[in-house]
């Protein structure tokens, strides 16, 4: 029996067969896929996920491919560290960062999508991938199509930064830096799409990436000893990530694997300078406000997010709410997940995390609840945004004196 039955448009209800599609045709709703539950449910256990793969492949029966995966073998089981320092910082007994900024092979959580979308493109017959990013999709596309053999082309926004075109580059894909911010990027995508024929991953193939995203929120549960936590806290770009974690905590409900149902309140953070779903959560606004991205948090400055009404639905649906951050609280709360828990962290990971401490100075968390800080990408690609903020080194001569007269600077006595 299959895995998936095919795709429906979550607006009108619509059904399609399955295909690379992913507008409803009467509505131009998004379009999710359905899965055989049945099917699913008559043979998917806690002890048959345990004894799957330390990967995100370990929930193949719950991903939305039909064969095993093509690429993207070691993605996804990353760590959820209880971050005791940290949580005493933000007033929290049970605070948890599930770390995506080491995941394989590109530091980032759309390793996880990626995987789900470009094996689901080899089951459609693409030979061609490509991408619309604002930076780490571009790492995790281009990594995944070399594994996979696919020719790509990655579309970026002209002044990304360098170590994320870097790390695309490195990989012998096309990249093409669009003379505009995202938003632009993806529109000319969606043209691009049409008239060459290729698998856009996060347009054509989007309902099969976006479930890539749920792995996320499996991996928690699991990890928590198959328990929900009693809030997340999620950086939004696009808006699918916060929504996917809470599916994938309901559909492991579903089946009956959760100890405690699924109490989770999703939490948005987003920069100030970009803020279109916290600023719809905040002012309870039916709709979002389109908004032109200024803030130094590039990867998630997306100014008309594709699934951000289905963002804000997610949090208020499940009770959560949202906070904003100015971009130096992005590098205050940059330096303080590295200061306290020895994570380097881009600038989305600063953003989440001084949103949670606003989160938490507003009451929104009981000081033994379970909060998990989502942190989506390694600190390595945004260097340029903490370097003239850390100090400098001190030179010394090889010598005890020399070293003696630098301890006297009251700096370095004061972390003596």
């Amino acid at each position: 029996m299959p895995k998936t039955l095919g795709m429906r448009c979550r607006e009108c209800g619509e059904e399609y067969p399955l295909g690379p599609i992913h507008v409803c045709e009467l509505c131009f709703g998004p379009l999710e896929v359905i899965l055989n539950w049945d099917e699913i449910s008559s043979r998917v256990t806690r002890e048959s996920i345990q004894a799957g793969p330390p990967s995100m492949w370990r929930y193949h029966d719950l991903i939305p491919v039909e064969g095993p995966p093509t690429v993207g073998f070691h993605v996804g089981w990353t760590p959820l560290l209880h971050a005791k320092r940290l949580g005493r910082e933000l007033g929290l007994k049970n605070l948890y960062i599930k770390n995506d900024a080491v995941n394989h092979p590109t530091l980032s959580f759309k390793d996880r999508v990626v995987a789900t979308a470009l094996t689901k493109a080899r089951e459609f017959g693409f030979e061609t991938v490509a991408c619309a990013s604002t930076g780490n999709l571009a790492n995790s596309v281009a990594a995944h199509a070399a594994e996979g053999g696919f020719k790509s082309y990655i579309f970026i926004p002209w002044d990304l930064e360098q170590g994320k075109v870097l790390g695309t580059l490195v990989y012998g894909t096309h990249v093409l830096a669009v003379e505009g911010n995202y938003d632009e990027v993806n529109r000319l995508c969606a043209e691009a799409g049409g008239k060459y024929g290729w698998a856009f991953v996060n347009i054509t193939l989007r309902p099969f990436y976006g479930d890539g995203s749920k792995t996320f929120g499996y991996e928690i549960a699991e990890q928590l000893g198959w328990r929900a936590p009693d809030h997340v806290v999620v950086p939004c770009a696009g808006g699918s990530l916060i929504s996917k974690i809470y599916k994938g905590l309901n559909e492991l409900n579903r089946l009956n694997l959760l100890e405690n149902g699924v109490p989770t309140r999703m939490h948005a953070a987003q920069a100030a300078g970009c803020s279109p779903i916290t600023t719809a959560i905040q002012t309870e606004a039916e709709v979002f406000r389109p908004q032109k991205p200024n803030t130094i948090a590039r990867s998630i400055a997306i100014g008309n997010p594709a699934d951000g009404y289905v963002a804000m639905e997610t949090v208020r649906k499940s009770g959560g709410w949202a906070a904003d951050v100015t971009d130096e609280e992005i590098i205050e709360g940059i330096k303080l997940l590295a200061r306290t828990e020895g994570i380097f962290t881009e600038t989305a990971g600063g953003v989440t995390v001084s949103a949670a401490r606003k989160l938490a100075q507003q009451g929104r968390f009981g000081e033994d609840e379970v909060v998990v800080i989502a942190i989506t990408g390694n600190g390595l690609k945004t260097q340029e945004a903490v370097a003239d903020k850390l100090g400098s080194t001190v030179p010394i001569q090889p010598n005890l004196q020399s070293l003696a007269d630098a301890l006297q600077t009251d700096r370095l006595l004061q972390a003596v």
